[in-house]
């Protein structure tokens, strides 16, 4: 059995790492990610375009409130939506209002976002940031919320900048003509510093309101642990259809180290039982056959008191021979 659970471990492991060679050797560019860097400062003077066409400082939006930094491609084909879509859907299950507990700060990572426009049915033709924040303010549907959810571009430099603060590391890739990139949103400080990173696509209500607590006292939050973080790194985008998938090599190998986790727990107590087990001398019983046997039923297998043999040794009872009336007499 033990050499048969590590034959398992060990063919999982080099499962996921074939997987891995291949899955690598098909990539244009490695998976990105968030890097926590916690209580690090993001640069208030950077100047952007909001979505009015209008050059601010990021700065602008910070002061009073704790903010939610969400980096997005607002061109991405599907991740960054499903990423917009579940900020909108947390927000929608907090009670805290925009602009009263925080403020939410959008950040297109593509520099060539900063002149493109969108036709929008209600407004025209504007810029893509204008078009964006009208279709996601109406998802979520706050009334006051179009003031405080901004919708931000800004130049290759500036975008440099915020991205290397907050730890976001992307790459474009000229081959697909599209971004690499992970997926969350950062909490910041009043003063402008990182406090909480969540990542995924799904962000629960209570962890965020949590951390908007914990930043507007100008806190720092807690790190995500690794295992926090692997669900991230287990779906990736399709280059050619947008669609976001399990990405095999990563799932084989957390699924791998699972297993020999699992494995190695289980094997411990397996070990440690029959090392319990073998230093238990057995218990001695009187007697053999199923007269004995059927006296010790229910006993565990231990005889308080030993039973007589018959002479035929057959473990049964032996009965006391009938007494006459004159030994009874005497006996008396």
């Amino acid at each position: 059995m033990p050499g048969l659970a590590l034959a398992l471990a060990a063919w999982l492991g080099c499962a996921g790492v074939a997987a891995a060679q291949s899955r690598l050797a098909q990539s244009p560019a490695e998976t990105y990610t968030y890097d926590q860097r916690l209580n690090q400062q993001v640069p208030l003077d950077l100047p952007v375009t909001d979505e009015q066409g209008h050059s601010v400082a990021l700065g602008t939006y910070f002061g009073q409130r704790p903010v939610i930094l969400v980096l997005v491609q607002y061109k991405c084909p599907k991740l960054c939506g499903i990423v917009l879509e579940g900020v909108v859907e947390c927000l929608r299950q907090m009670p805290e209002q925009p602009g009263v507990a925080f403020e939410v700060v959008t950040v297109s990572f593509d520099p060539r976002e900063r002149t493109m426009t969108e036709d929008d049915a209600e407004l025209g033709r504007v810029s893509l940031a204008r078009a964006k924040k009208q279709r996601f303010i109406e998802s979520y549907g706050r009334p006051g919320a179009a003031g405080h959810w901004h919708w931000l571009t800004a130049e290759q430099e500036a975008i440099a900048r915020l991205t290397d603060a907050v730890g976001f590391r992307y790459a474009y890739s000229e081959k697909d003509n599209r971004f690499a990139h992970g997926s969350g949103l950062v909490i910041l400080t009043p003063g402008g510093r990182t406090s909480r990173y969540f990542y995924g696509i799904d962000f629960k209500p209570e962890e965020v309101r949590e951390a908007l607590r914990t930043a507007a006292d100008n806190r720092i939050g807690r790190p995500l642990k690794g295992f926090e973080r692997v669900l991230l790194l287990c779906y990736d985008e399709d280059a050619a259809t947008g669609a976001l998938s399990l990405n095999i090599m990563k799932a084989m190998r957390t699924a791998a180290a699972v297993t020999v986790v699992i494995l190695g727990v289980y094997l411990f107590f397996v070990w440690r039982r029959a090392r319990r087990d073998a230093s238990v001398p057995p218990s001695p019983l009187v007697g053999e056959g199923p007269g004995v046997r059927g006296e010790l039923a229910g006993t565990g297998g231990f005889a308080p008191h030993p039973l007589p043999l018959s002479p035929e040794g057959r473990g049964e009872k032996v009965q006391d021979a009938p007494r006459s009336p004159a030994a009874i007499r005497e006996g008396n």
